[in-house]
């Protein structure tokens, strides 16, 4: 087990629900349907979202016509998920309680499942060992991150502030190592990793937002007022038309499940 997916996983994120919504990135368009395209997923498959928090990745695949699952254990950002529409005329994720780790779902009913800012919090083993029995003999792994990309000097400026905060130091991975359990995996074959930019324009609400949406963002009121001072004088340096942008490497880690 992880040390993360023994730091509370469920309980850090009630009271964030809405701001997870709200300010959290979505992921390219380009990863989307690299997704769908190497998957030949369409509307007879089975995409199941695990780990789906507010549905952010849910409605993307569904609003590209693929019918979603999602899996969420926290009764807070399943609650927002199931009320947040979908695009006007598209279809709509269902959402269902459930661990990473025990779906309560049947063997061998998914076409694809993806794991969407979210499997760092889970018991990696245990986790692939059941995307393993509900995936079809066909079926795929996909986990999805956003990582910050420091190598944009305001990107860096923002991750130094982040960093002030030890539960963040302690919760952040090293970017570009987030999906490595997938390669050493028996359980799955074929793994590979597929990078795309992406980037987040915001203004100062937005920012703010942005950075207490986390798990680690500060709760204590003098710490919060120090994050949020912070955050106000990064974005007065570099804003352009009252607006910033936080850049990222959207990375993929896929594999085929191994029969």
């Amino acid at each position: 087990m992880t040390d993360l997916a023994r730091s509370n996983p469920l309980g850090r994120f009630t009271g964030l629900a809405e701001a997870y919504s709200k300010y959290r990135p979505g992921y390219p368009p380009e990863a989307v349907d690299f997704i769908i395209e190497k998957r030949a997923l369409g509307s007879a498959s089975l995409l199941v979202d695990v780990g789906c928090g507010t549905g952010i990745s849910s409605r993307l695949f569904a609003e590209r016509g693929v019918p979603v699952l999602g899996i969420e254990p926290n009764a807070e950002m399943r609650a927002t998920a199931s009320a947040t529409s979908t695009a006007f005329g598209s279809k709509t994720p269902t959402y269902q309680d459930g661990r990473a780790e025990s779906t309560g779902l049947p063997d061998g009913v998914a076409d694809t499942v993806v794991a969407a800012q979210a499997f760092h919090w889970f018991d990696a083993h245990a986790a692939l060992t059941e995307f393993h029995r509900i995936l079809k003999p066909s079926g795929w792994v996909v986990l999805m991150w956003n990582e910050r990309d420091e190598r944009d000097e305001f990107t860096a400026a923002y991750g130094a502030i982040i960093r002030t905060s030890p539960d963040a130091v302690a919760t952040e991975l090293p970017r570009g190592t987030a999906g490595s359990a997938i390669f050493a995996s028996p359980l799955f074959q074929c793994a590979e990793k597929v990078v795309f930019y992406h980037e987040q324009p915001v203004g100062e609400e937005g920012l703010i937002g942005r950075a207490f949406s986390a798990s680690y963002a500060p709760r204590d009121p003098e710490e919060i007022a120090l994050w949020t001072n912070a955050l106000k004088a990064l974005f007065s340096k570099y804003e352009r038309d009252g607006m910033v942008a936080l850049t990222y490497e959207t990375s993929l880690y896929l594999a085929e499940r191994r029969a």
